[in-house]
């Protein structure tokens, strides 16, 4: 975790804990850094489990293990390295996961393919299999953390713990969801560069709550970019331990499946948003609001374009609402667009409406917008009803010092 906290950060909630759930950490000295690095987590008998990942064609031995054993549906641990993302490592990357497996599932007593791993840090470093082992069983017999405890110690170039947490009413009991992630740089969509995790007491099979996850992240995971890179680590896992006691949601029509759906995506974007405002070197957290495009899917892909404009994030850094930079990424997103029918505002003031200036626009609301911390522009196609938000960050130098100097 760095020193330096975003000036866009958000105090770490209060959670509480999730029956059926125990979190440590330990100390695997992954890099020579004086804190926790490795997070562990137990699952009761019979949680279910549901996961997203990313797209990156060179992602690690973990992604490839995780995808392949959510499918059998249940999780009994979850062990985050920090400090080494072991991707790009052969066939010594997966003799580290594996053997991961093999130790925690022995102490639990479970199928491996129950035990989820996930790292993040440094491509192309193999997992040290010995700090890994003496850093699980450090974490074994460690007190039981919290929840910002366990935020913390998955960070990387991260400036503050992210947390997030919703509640339902599911067949009349109040289930709870809480939520830890880590990100700041290397985001963007197809699941951003970030390892997110997702904890509740409700009831539901595992099916169905891929099901949700996937539409959650599709809504918010996957609107989000900080530098247009996709990691080849990313992760987003949800656990279902079944404590509440509630009947088990099984589709949409059982009971509280709405109001489950509602708090699992209200927590995903909630976490969406913490990766965007600890983006690296941000000082502006920034909503791109596309309408009337010819569908939803052009409208985020045109939001996109936008949010992943150097020179507009750079415009947006340094304060100057020059419109026309936004109308260069609607133009270059290939997606059907009319440039006489084309809007553009900032924080709810038009710049520009069918295809020109406005005749009396003022951009002193505009620059006095530009100046705060959240950001909104807004663009109007004119052309259907598609619609969607993106959002991101502005460009700093900040950026360029922080990957600049990655690996020192």
């Amino acid at each position: 975790m760095s020193d330096a906290v975003s000036p866009l950060a958000r105090p770490f909630p209060a959670m509480p804990a999730i029956a059926g759930v125990t979190l440590r950490v330990a100390r695997a000295g992954y890099k020579d850094w004086g804190r926790c690095d490795l997070t562990y987590a137990e699952f009761a008998e019979g949680t279910a489990v549901a996961g997203v990942f990313t797209r990156n064609v060179c992602c690690s031995s973990e992604v490839e293990l995780g995808r392949a054993n959510v499918k059998q549906g249940r999780a009994r641990a979850l062990v985050v390295n920090a400090g080494n993302s072991n991707a790009f490592t052969g066939y010594r990357g997966r003799e580290a996961v594996d053997a991961i497996m093999a130790q925690v599932s022995a102490h639990i007593g479970c199928p491996s393919e129950q035990v989820f791993v996930s790292s993040t840090g440094v491509i192309g470093v193999p997992l040290p299999k010995d700090k890994a082992r003496a850093g699980i069983e450090a974490a074994l017999v460690a007190a039981p953390c919290g929840w910002e405890d366990a935020a913390n110690t998955i960070g990387t170039t991260d400036t503050f713990a992210k947390g997030a947490m919703a509640t339902a009413v599911v067949d009349g009991r109040t289930i709870t969801l809480t939520a830890i992630i880590k990100g700041s740089g290397m985001i963007a969509p197809d699941m951003a560069t970030m390892l997110g995790y997702i904890f509740t007491d409700c009831a539901i099979a595992p099916d169905y709550l891929q099901e949700l996850l996937s539409a959650a992240a599709d809504k918010t995971f996957n609107c989000i970019t900080v530098d247009s890179d996709t990691s080849t680590s990313d992760t987003v896992l949800a656990f279902a331990t079944g404590k509440a006691g509630n009947q088990q949601i099984n589709c949409s029509g059982c009971p509280g499946a709405d109001a489950f759906a509602a708090a699992l995506e209200d927590v995903c974007r909630q976490l969406a948003h913490l990766v965007v405002r600890d983006g690296e070197g941000a000082q502006k957290f920034i909503a791109v609001s596309v309408t009337g495009a010819v569908s939803d899917a052009s409208a985020r892909r045109i939001g996109l374009a936008i949010a992943n404009s150097p020179l507009v994030k750079t415009a947006i850094a340094g304060e100057d609402a020059n419109w026309g930079r936004v109308v260069m990424a609607v133009g270059k997103a290939g997606e059907p667009a009319d440039r006489d029918k084309l809007s553009i505002g900032f924080g709810g003031t038009w710049a520009a409406r069918d295809g020109q200036p406005l005749a009396d626009y003022d951009e002193a609301p505009v620059a006095a917008h530009l100046k705060g911390q959240d950001i909104t522009i807004e663009v109007d196609l004119g052309l259907g009803e598609g619609r969607a938000t993106v959002w991101t960050c502005d460009l700093t130098h900040g950026y360029i010092s922080i990957n600049a100097d990655y690996r020192s």
